[in-house]
């Protein structure tokens, strides 16, 4: 089954910012940065992974592997929700929704 992904404007912003991080750090590491999170993109589209419900109502999280961040995501019927991309380096107290 495939499933829509729908990226909410914050979490556009959160990537961005990463984005940019990154590429201050490192050249080309803030597109390595958006290709490993692609991929978790892609996956959330074919298999929707069900991770441990973090919050209510129905909040999920999917930690990446590579870089500290998690995505913060809903299943809403045919559609993920991606409510944040969310750097776990910073204040927890910070986290979206």
């Amino acid at each position: 089954m495939a499933f829509e992904l729908f990226i909410k404007p914050e979490a556009e912003e959160e990537i961005n910012q990463a984005v940019d991080w990154y590429e201050g750090k490192q050249l080309g590491l803030g597109y390595d940065f958006l290709i490993h999170l692609q991929s978790y993109f892609d996956i959330l589209k074919t298999e929707v992974p069900i991770f441990e419900l973090k919050r209510k109502p129905s909040y999920r999280e999917l930690p990446l592997n590579r870089f500290p961040y998690v995505i913060i995501y809903e299943l809403l019927d045919e559609t993920v929700v991606i409510y944040s991309v969310f750097n776990t380096s910073q204040d927890p107290l910070r986290k979206r929704k």
